[in-house]
């Protein structure tokens, strides 16, 4: 293994500095080559042209050369050429491990795109199974220029197995700004995870600073890798848990060149109502549980009224008459094929008008499709349809449901009890659908109803991440965007901090609709320091018990204490400190706290940024409340009060998971400050 930090034009550090400047310049013509595409005699018309422009802009887009992003990361050298016959002697080849494909002015690869094939080896080889992996290079880089290299002789027995030092201090190197991927530094066990095939769903079980969101991240870029053609007809969608964790992520998959990927919140996918008001969370909890989608179903198909009058159609001279007995065989079979109400009512109309066709048919007449449509929309017709089937709004049945006790309890006899009832209804009674204070377990209510009336647009994948912070009623409505396609779910058992967070990922992917999905566990810990992730985990068997610690692999230990301090002004006193440090530094605190804390930054004249803002030079500091720290990472973090934390919750055991959540933020260094007594969970 050798890491040289210089070269003469002879070195082989030079001759990878030469390969990644002309790497460069192919993909500088790569893209040229697109932005020079004349499409004036392609497209017959504007449409067209306008669809062909954007794609290419999106093209340029995805070829753009990152100055401080490595173009390629790794090399393989084979043994023998991939694919060939090994007896045959075929000399094997060199190829460059990248982000994105470049090639040159022949076509031939400079660059290989971290998902192909061949590249799978870069993270799956082993001294044990080298995969026909002669030497496994890795490159170091300062910004963006190339400074060093390792090599591994996996097919040497000879040379003794050690660790990458590189690789090591790319999953330490201080963070700022938003999320980067983890190309370079993907573990045999992501790996396999991330490739793993687009029809099965996958759950990831992951502690913090195991990499499962990035993981996720990974696996929706190779799935559009993969499977382009399909995923670019059916769509992919990644779920996070708020906006400034969205933020936090949103350039993982630009940087891997995927610019199609939309993310959104649960609150954006159900968002049929503006939410304005908040439930208590007894309330939420019956709102958001799985029995909802009977009583809403029973509300829903209870408009069917059973006909009693026949429905007769004038046409010309002649009469038809359909009893109300064969109306009622329709209405029946229609209910029995357990349709969607819309379309079942869309259908009614037609099947009357079948059954006069058949009549004129007897009567000799020799009516086409014309006819039948006619009559689906002669005025008869449509007032019997009208009259047994009429249509249904979501919004306003949801809203009757909340604020009409007796219609409440005649659809939810015998799935909700009365005290249930009595939660969730509205104190006062309101009419009109824009007037209400709906909350965001309602909108998500109403999501259900409308897929009862009309089927939801169903999307080829599905990434959803922080999954166990879901209700039943939650995962249902993500469910539904992939019922025709796959999901990965990311989560935490151990990091639920809703008053319904997930109990077990079995429940939790029968509610998704995916039961059958593959349940894997990651425990090395890649980010959170040794002593950090220990005594985060003192609160397991309070929160999660059964569930593994995680136990973390970095080689730095980094820095942890526990310090009592007199106020907050010790309190700025310690993110000083941590500032001191190169990278991010995270204040967290409880939500109640914040104001206070804000106050005493501003007073001492530190800046500061809010949880979604990006860090700079200048503003390393963000001051992040409890409730919004899930899913984020900072190089150094300063937790205030944690007995703070864990009373801002409304019971205990939610408040020990909230601040097994602010423990496991840091990833180089944690300063815990307090006045009161820590909770007795942390001994």
């Amino acid at each position: 293994m050798s890491t040289p930090a210089h070269g003469s034009p002879g070195d082989p550090l030079a001759r990878e500095r030469s390969h990644l400047s002309a790497s460069r310049s192919a993909l500088r013509a790569m893209r040229e080559d697109v932005e020079a595409l004349d499409i004036s005699d392609v497209t017959a018309n504007w449409v067209n042209a306008q669809i062909l422009e954007r794609q290419i802009q999106e093209r340029v887009k995805a070829l753009a050369d990152l100055s401080d992003t490595p173009l390629f990361f790794g090399r393989l050298d084979y043994l023998h050429a991939p694919g060939a016959d090994r007896a045959e002697g075929a000399e094997g080849e060199r190829f460059y491990i990248g982000r994105r494909h470049v090639h040159d002015a022949d076509g031939d690869p400079m660059v290989i795109d971290w998902r192909a094939p061949v590249s799978q080896p870069f993270y799956r080889a082993s001294r044990k199974d080298p995969l026909d992996v002669a030497l496994r290079r890795r490159f170091g880089y300062t910004g963006g220029d190339l400074t060093a290299y390792e090599d591994e002789r996996l097919s040497d027995p000879a040379e003794e197995a050690t660790t990458s030092k590189l690789l090591q201090r790319e999953i330490e190197r201080p963070r700022v700004g938003p999320m980067r991927d983890i190309v370079a530094t993907i573990q045999p066990e992501q790996d396999e995870i991330v490739r793993s095939g687009l029809s099965g769903s996958v759950c990831v079980q992951g502690g913090p600073g195991t990499g499962k969101t990035a993981v996720g991240l990974h696996r929706v870029a190779y799935l559009l890798y993969a499977h382009r053609e399909r995923l670019a007809r059916t769509g992919t969608l990644v779920v996070g848990p708020n906006r400034s964790f969205l933020h936090y992520i949103e350039q993982v998959l630009p940087a891997l060149g995927e610019l199609t990927v939309r993310q959104a919140t649960v609150d954006d996918l159900v968002a049929h109502v503006e939410v304005r008001g908040a439930d208590e969370a007894a309330a939420a909890v019956v709102k958001g549980d799985a029995r909802m989608a009977q009583v809403l179903r029973r509300a829903v198909y209870a408009h069917v009224t059973p006909p009693t009058e026949p429905v007769v159609v004038v046409r010309g001279s002649r009469r038809w008459r359909v009893p109300a007995y064969e109306l009622a065989d329709i209405v029946r079979e229609l209910l029995d094929r357990d349709i969607r109400y819309g379309a079942a009512r869309d259908a009614l109309p037609q099947r009357i008008a079948h059954a006069v066709l058949v009549q004129m048919e007897r009567a000799g007449e020799a009516p086409d499709d014309r006819v039948q449509d006619a009559v689906a929309r002669n005025g008869a017709v449509k007032a019997a349809v009208k009259a047994v089937w009429p249509a249904v709004d979501p919004a306003k049945l949801v809203l009757r449901l909340l604020t009409d006790a007796d219609f409440l309890a005649a659809h939810a006899e015998g799935i909700l009890t009365e005290d249930e009832r009595k939660t969730i209804l509205w104190a006062r009674p309101v009419r009109l659908v824009k007037s209400a204070r709906w909350s965001a377990a309602d909108a998500v209510l109403i999501d259900e109803a409308a897929d009862l009336v009309e089927r939801t647009h169903s999307l080829g994948h599905v990434v959803l991440d922080e999954a166990q912070d879901l209700s039943p009623m939650q995962y249902r409505a993500v469910g539904r965007r992939c019922s025709t396609g796959s999901a990965t779910v990311l989560g935490d058992l151990a990091q639920g901090t809703t008053p319904w967070a997930t109990r077990s990922w079995t429940e939790a992917l029968a509610h998704l609709g995916k039961p059958e999905a593959a349940v894997e566990e990651l425990t090395a810990g890649f980010r959170v320091p040794t002593d950090v992730i220990a005594y985060a985990s003192r609160l397991l068997p309070h929160i999660a018990p059964g569930l593994t610690p995680v136990a973390s692999v970095r080689e730095n230990p980094g820095s942890f204490e526990v310090r009592p301090v007199r106020d907050t002004a010790d309190t700025v006193a310690a993110c000083e400190e941590s500032l001191r440090n190169e990278g991010s530094t995270g204040l967290i605190a409880a939500d109640a706290r914040v104001p206070a804390l804000a106050e005493a930054l501003t007073a001492a004249g530190v800046p500061y940024l809010a949880p979604g803002e990006e860090t700079t030079a200048e503003t390393r500091l963000t001051l992040v409340p409890a409730s919004l720290a899930k899913g984020l990472e900072y190089d150094y973090v300063v937790l205030d009060e944690p007995r703070a934390v864990v009373d801002g919750e409304p019971d205990e055991r939610t408040g020990l998971r909230r601040l097994y959540v602010s423990l496991t933020r840091a990833v180089s260094g944690l300063i815990v400050t307090h006045t009161a007594p820590l909770p007795a969970q942390l001994g």
